[in-house]
């Protein structure tokens, strides 16, 4: 059933209401705050994975004695 969930002709219905829906003017405003909302999402996951170091580091003890 999953299957054949994509299949050309439910696109094309979707995308008949959609713009019924919606109207063909606010279709291109809508992706573009999709896309923008993407993109802010991409580059805050890319923020935090590089400030974060992949493995975590022990503190070692510390084996010279201090004289």
């Amino acid at each position: 059933m999953i299957e054949g969930l994509f299949q050309p002709m439910h696109l094309l219905v979707i995308l008949i209401v959609g713009v019924i829906f919606f109207g063909p003017k606010k279709i291109p405003e809508l992706g573009k705050g999709l896309g923008e909302g993407i993109r802010g999402f991409k580059d805050a996951l890319r923020s935090a994975t590089e400030e974060a170091p992949a493995t975590p580091e022990t503190p070692k003890a510390d084996t010279q004695k201090l004289s």
